[in-house]
This record gives structure tokens, C-alpha cells and sequence, in this order.
């Protein structure tokens, strides 16, 4: 019997329904996979059910990894190693697309490494991925919401984001204690023009460091009361971080950028 590990995050997804729903967003035929985590393998073999062309599978516990080569085929390469230290970008010159169910203790993180590590052009033409549903939340997030934040002005900045569903606890074994959410992204054909996305990231952290405050602090910090930008974009100093949208933190990133070259 296989058990899970807590210290990986590792939650198995054992619902044949939501399994099903996961296979039938995107067509897999003929394509090349990428499964993060596959853990016991019951997505992984729906996957195979659909005639991959490859399918690459990424999982960090070595007695899992060693389970799964029972049930691969010559179309299967594993590769037994940590998510947060692969270079995705080596897989293929093919767009990939990718399943995960992510461990919740680094999703985020996973993300994150992911859009900021993007080159002009795209890996993955879709990614599939299953987040704990308050982080869901947080991704999907719109200006003006509490959600609303550094996550999801990442995320959208180089992504188009689409919740499929949520997905309850009796899904999982072990049963999680949360409500999980499954996201689907593909790329942007058209984003904002940032040099280097660390950028974005600082930005959003000093704004929303204190996200109940004022743009004014923030805006001083990073700025020193620069008025010619406070009339380009027209911005209220008496506004909090969740009142400005997408592209704004966008535009404000490269005016940053501009400021430091």
C-alpha cells in the first residue's frame, strides 16, 4: 500500500469522474504531456488512454517514480526530481501540455517560477493545474476583491486564466482538509512589454505590503513623488493597492524599468 507523504504535499487524486473531466479540456492525442506529480499514477494512465505522443512525467518521491515504470510504455520518460529545480524549457522544441496536481505548499511557488522564467516564446500551449481553492481564489482574483493581488497580476500578465471547476475533499486520498480548484491557462498572444518579470514581482510586493493603506506610501517608496507619472496615469494616491487594475501595475512596472535603465 502505498502512503502518502505529508512533508511533499502529496494528496492522490482518486475521482474517476473529475479524472475524466481533467483528461477532456484539451485534446492529447498526438501531443506531448507533461504530468507533474503524478503520484499513484491514475491520471497518468487516462493520459496514455489518449495516445500521447510523449508524456513526461516529473515526480520528486523516488519509491513513487520506480512505482509508475509499471504501468509506462516506450512513449513514457520519468524523470525523478524536484519540480523547483527542472528546466522545463529542455523537454522538448514542442509546446507541451501540462497536467498537475500540485503539492499546496508549493504551488504558488510553482507558478510563479514558471511565468517568471518565460522566454518571448511558450513551452506549454496549455497548463492544467490543481491549486488549493483559496489560492485558486487569489489567481482568479479582479481588481476591486479581496482576492485580488500579486498572484493574480502575475498570472495574468502573460496567461489567460479559466477556472474549470472545484473539487471537493472526497476526491483525494489522503483527504485534504480544503476545497481544491482546477485552473486551466494558455498562453497570451498579446502582454505587457516587461524586461524582466522580477520587476513585477517587486512592484506588487511593496504595494501590496500593506494592502489596507494608501497607493501613497508605496507609490513615494518606489517613485519619490514623481508627479509627471502620478498625471500620465492619472492615479489617485488616496486609492489601496486592490483599486488599481491589471494593466496599470503592468504600466507601472515598465515606467520602473525605464526609471532604472
Amino acid at each position: 500500500m502505498i502512503r502518502a507523504k505529508k512533508s511533499l504535499g502529496q494528496n492522490f487524486l482518486i475521482d474517476k469522474n473529475i479524472i475524466d473531466k481533467i483528461i477532456n479540456i484539451v485534446s492529447i492525442n498526438d501531443n506531448e504531456v507533461l504530468e507533474v506529480g503524478p503520484g499513484t499514477g491514475n491520471l497518468t494512465r487516462e493520459i496514455l488512454k489518449n495516445n500521447p505522443n510523449k508524456l513526461y512525467l516529473i515526480e520528486k518521491d523516488t519509491f513513487l517514480a520506480e512505482n509508475l515504470k509499471e504501468i509506462i510504455d516506450e512513449r513514457v520518460k520519468i524523470f525523478n526530481e524536484d519540480i523547483l529545480k527542472f528546466d522545463e524549457n529542455s523537454l522538448s522544441k514542442n509546446k507541451i501540455i501540462v497536467f498537475g496536481n500540485l503539492p499546496y505548499n508549493i504551488s504558488t511557488e510553482i507558478l510563479s517560477r514558471w511565468i517568471t522564467n518565460l522566454k518571448n516564446d511558450y513551452w506549454f500551449s496549455d497548463l492544467i493545474l490543481m491549486f488549493q481553492k483559496e489560492v485558486a481564489d487569489r489567481i482568479i482574483a479582479k481588481f476591486n476583491t479581496s482576492a485580488y493581488g500579486r498572484l493574480s497580476i502575475l498570472a495574468n500578465w502573460r496567461l489567460n486564466v479559466n477556472k474549470i471547476c472545484d473539487i471537493t475533499p472526497e476526491s483525494f486520498s489522503p483527504r485534504p482538509k480544503i476545497q481544491s480548484s482546477l485552473i486551466h491557462f494558455t498562453p497570451k498572444k498579446d502582454f505587457a512589454e516587461i524586461k524582466d518579470p522580477i520587476n513585477l514581482e517587486k512592484i506588487t510586493r511593496i504595494f501590496f505590503s500593506h494592502r489596507r493603506k494608501m497607493l501613497k506610501k508605496p507609490f513615494n517608496q518606489i517613485f519619490n513623488g514623481n508627479t509627471d507619472l502620478l498625471n500620465k496615469f492619472n492615479l489617485d494616491l488616496n486609492l489601496r493597492p486592490q483599486n488599481l487594475d491589471f494593466d496599470t501595475y503592468y504600466k507601472l512596472t515598465i515606467e520602473y524599468e525605464k526609471l532604472r535603465s
